[in-house]
């Protein structure tokens, strides 16, 4: 059946609901999405391509809140129940999936593609998902509907096509974790960025939002309008792996300062960001994917060291929080964050004043599935104050619960459409620019993420001048991916790989005192936690692993170029540089 005759034309107009048929339009280059719904015009332009920064999104006109609540108000249970699901979908195109891919979709949803899940359950949103072994968030992420830019952007479009004939007419919502660093789900064929540590360590404001707008232009022109970033945490000690790098480090102003620089970034090019994870993970030992975590501080260190750059992240606009599954023993002992009334109602919305939509970490994870049925936590995470599920385990088993309480009234239609005005208040007022493919990894794009990485590497022992090895060399440690970028760049500058000269180890991600090497030079490639027990006359930390950052570390080892980076964490018997 083609996709148009999906749905019969009765279920868009309905007698006394007003019309609520999607209209395309292509007006002087720009592409305007309405619908009408209760005598409500509403539209959401995308442009055809951005000013040359990268960041012309338009600000949304007229209010955005009331066009949502209006839309909100008048579907039926069934959709609003679908506007505050986001699952993730097997497949890599929305109707054309393996036969084995069909049948992971029916074991899961009851249906076979992306397009007919998205049909059967009036879903709102969809996550994409990548599986790497090298992802501390691995274990939540059974499979990948990510490849290729060009089969991104055929999936969105597909998916989006699918939404506009859904009876709420209104755009899918499509996100990603697209953190850059160890949480990276599109990696191929983008602009890639070092860790969040790695801005922290330049500190350098300007060059983080330039970053972010970089990433937020080309995941626009994959067709994605949620970027599930930044990390708020504010990280407290090399013990907490899961966080790490993702943290822009351990002060307080430094996490406040790029938070609000990337949520700037981010919303310049219509992508809207999601700060996490709220009340924040930072100063936690234990994996919320494996087991809670517990916040043991008093509510006077919360305050201080968790909520600021939280506080920081909501006046500087950014339009989602991500709930954490956190045990506040400060605010409600034994209660996971997010299905604490008092942490997302009283705390976030009425101490913090945030009014926008708030989305839970990954329901799938250990910290909840371990205590709670599926449809019960769905039940509970929307009226302890969560707006929009993330990752439900049971799709099936979280609609008919919601469906439940809505009709039992556990759950007050109220609630409900205010749960979902608030999501649609974010679809409306995130007008991504749609830039062509061919921006993906352009020159300027490289240029600045260079910069960022050039910024960040830091000498926490050893020379800040002239060469600090001599060719040939030779590298140990670090990935595949990692040592490749570096002997490229080391090749660029003259330098050969073999036997007779100064060794380089590259510390990688977990690496611990027990995986380090003897070398000339030890290089800490993640967090610089690590480089407390090399015994190298000579240190150094990239914060990441992409090709800028290898390219910057080679500059650095040659003397090309200096380090001036500060360790944005304190690392046991070391300076925070060398060289200030």
């Amino acid at each position: 059946m083609a996709r148009h005759a999906r749905i019969a034309p009765s279920r868009f107009d309905r007698p006394g609901g007003g019309s609520r048929r999607p209209l395309f339009l292509a007006i002087a280059g720009v592409v305007v999405i309405g619908l009408v719904v209760g005598g409500v015009w509403v539209t959401r332009e995308r442009p055809s391509s951005p000013s040359p920064d990268g960041t012309s999104a338009p600000a949304p006109s007229g209010d955005t809140a009331a066009q949502a609540r209006a839309i909100a108000s008048k579907l039926e249970d069934v959709d609003l129940v679908g506007q505050m699901l986001m699952p993730f979908v097997y497949g890599d195109d929305p109707d054309e999936v393996s036969a084995s891919t069909r049948e992971l979709n029916q074991a899961r949803t009851g249906a076979g593609t992306p397009a007919e899940i998205i049909t059967k359950y009036r879903l709102g949103g969809v996550i994409l998902v990548r599986r790497a072994s090298d992802d501390p968030t691995a274990p939540t992420n059974p499979a990948s509907n990510i490849g290729s830019p060009a089969q991104v952007r055929k999936l969105t479009d597909g998916l989006q096509k699918t939404a506009a004939e859904l009876p709420a007419g209104v755009p899918l919502m499509i996100g990603v974790d697209q953190e850059h660093g160890t949480v990276t789900r599109i990696r191929d064929g983008v602009t890639r960025l070092p860790t969040a540590m790695a801005f922290g360590a330049a500190d350098d404001p300007a060059l983080t939002e330039q970053a972010a707008a970089v990433s937020g232009s080309e995941l626009a022109a994959l067709g994605i309008d949620v970027d599930f970033a930044p990390d708020a945490d504010v990280i407290g000690g090399p013990g907490n792996t899961v966080i790490g790098s993702r943290s822009f480090g351990a002060d307080p102003g430094l996490v406040s300062r790029h938070v609000v620089a990337s949520v700037r970034g981010y919303q310049k090019a219509g992508v809207a960001t999601a700060l996490k994870h709220f009340p924040g993970h930072g100063h936690t030992d234990v994996d919320s994917h494996e087991a809670i975590p517990v916040l043991g501080q008093d509510r006077s260190a919360l305050d201080q060291d968790d909520l600021a750059p939280f506080k920081a992240g909501i006046d500087a606009g950014s339009r989602i929080v991500m709930s954490g599954h956190l045990d506040v023993e400060a605010i409600d002992p034994g209660t996971p964050a997010s299905l604490s009334h008092k942490v997302l109602t009283d705390l976030l919305r009425g101490e913090l004043g945030f009014t926008g939509m708030v989305v839970t970490d990954g329901l799938d994870m250990k910290a909840l599935t371990d205590r709670y049925p599926a449809g019960e936590v769905a039940v509970r995470a929307v009226l302890a104050g969560n707006d929009l599920l993330l990752l439900p385990p049971d799709v099936k088993g979280a609609q008919q619960a919601l469906l439940g309480a809505l009709k039992s009234g556990r759950l007050p239609r109220e609630r409900a459409v205010e749960a979902v005005t608030r999501v649609l208040t974010v679809k409306l007022a995130s007008r991504p620019a749609a830039p062509g493919l061919d921006s993906l990894k352009s020159a300027q794009h490289v240029s600045a993420v260079e910069r960022a990485s050039a910024a960040a590497i830091t000498v926490l022992r050893g020379k800040c001048s002239g060469p600090l090895v001599r060719g040939p060399v030779t590298i140990t440690g670090g990935s595949s991916e990692a040592r490749a970028f570096l002997t490229a760049a080391l090749d660029r500058v003259g330098v050969k790989i073999g036997a007779g000269g100064d060794s380089i180890h590259l510390a990688g991600y977990l690496d611990t005192a027990a995986d380090l090497r003897p070398a000339s030079v030890t290089v800490a490639t993640d967090t610089p936690y690590v480089l407390a027990s090399a015994k190298s006359p000579t240190l150094l930390a990239t914060y990441g692993t992409v090709e800028s950052s290898m390219k910057a570390l080679a500059n650095v080892l040659v003397g090309r170029a200096k380090a001036p980076g500060k360790a944005p964490v304190p690392v046991s018997g070391l300076p925070r540089s060398a060289c200030s």
